[in-house]
């Protein structure tokens, strides 16, 4: 299959992909400096709250890095030569940050989504507690909400994302190439190698563990706040589980709505790529970029995330433009 008459990139990849990229990536820098301005500022250190959604405002801070590099491919990269250091710094340097930081990202919300719900253990009085898992489940739900446990657990993560996609990346690069790869944009970039596949592949397994644990936890949480209505009416001391409720629940919507589909596309991807169909590649391939798109605007839209989810990072922002911090 030969990339020079097999792929050839739409205005919608060409002209579409990097305006949008260009337009997310001013919005994404200003909101997470400002987030990572407010925590540096206000933010009380020892918070395991704010020590995840600080590792998530350093994950995206790389992901709006590495938007440049992406809306200059997308527009450029057809031209490019496949060995020019464009393409290299575009392929190599710019998928290894943009596929790090996005699973740092998807772990990190798993880890929020668990350290809210330990919440609900905490608060719970003994009336309930039966509703909760067993004696060695509650000990390990309540280390996420320790802040020693998530600055370990933060920096393992980092570390086993990042040794994962080294390694595919490093066994990618030392693949041989077909001299018919003349320009940057090719089959072996946007369809990736063996090595590449087996990556995405447990990449894929990661997200969707992540994404069940997360959707356990919003029904674990929903069912237990029932059952507390139907006996007792809900007081002050029971409203931590409407606020833990809602960030769960926003915490699902992100990851159904920004990474979701690009994760039930991919193993399509996969499969579909590999016969020898120029005009459905060129569609697959268009479709999985649009897809990885809509995973990098989870990053520029994280600020008003971490608004929905911090009612203190709220007021601390809300104070830096105003004298005082509001009561209420």
């Amino acid at each position: 299959m030969n990339n020079s008459t097999c792929l050839h990139p739409s205005p919608a990849t060409t002209v579409a992909l990097p305006i949008i990229y260009s337009c997310l990536l001013p919005a994404g820098i200003f909101g997470n400096i400002l987030a990572a301005w407010t925590f540096s500022q206000r933010a009380p250190t020892r918070r395991t709250q704010y020590i995840y959604l600080a590792n998530l405002v350093t994950a995206n801070l790389l992901v709006c890095s590495t938007m440049p590099f992406l809306a200059a491919y997308f527009a450029d990269g057809h031209r490019w030569p496949y060995e020019s250091a464009a393409c290299r710094i575009a392929h190599h340097l710019g998928t290894l940050v943009m596929h790090v930081s996005m699973y740092v990202t998807i772990t990190i919300l798993c880890s929020i989504a668990l350290s809210q719900y330990a919440t609900l253990k905490k608060n719970s009085g003994t009336q309930h507690s039966q509703a909760l898992p067993g004696n060695f489940h509650r000990h390990l739900l309540h280390k996420f909400r320790r802040p020693k446990f998530a600055k370990y657990l933060c920096v393992v993560i980092w570390l086993i994302v990042l040794c994962i996609t080294v390694t595919a990346i490093t066994y990618n690069v030392q693949e041989k190439v077909s001299a018919e790869f003349l320009t940057c944009y090719n089959i072996r970039v946007e369809v990736g190698g063996s090595t590449a596949m087996i990556a995405g592949s447990l990449a894929t397994v990661c997200f969707f563990l992540s994404f069940i644990t997360v959707l356990w936890s919003y029904y674990s949480l929903t069912r237990h706040l029932s059952k507390i209505q139907k006996t007792t009416c809900i007081g002050e001391k029971h409203l931590i589980y409407r606020t833990v409720k809602r960030n769960i629940l926003v915490i699902q919507m992100i990851l159904t709505v920004c990474f979701l589909p690009y994760h039930i596309f991919r193993p399509i991807f996969y499969v579909l790529s590999k016969d020898n169909d120029c005009p459905r590649l060129n569609y697959l391939v268009e479709i999985k970029n649009f897809l990885t798109c809509l995973a990098a605007a989870k990053s520029s839209l994280d600020p008003v995330i971490t608004l929905l989810l911090d009612n203190t990072f709220k007021k601390n922002l809300y104070g830096l433009f105003t004298k005082s911090t509001p009561e209420h």
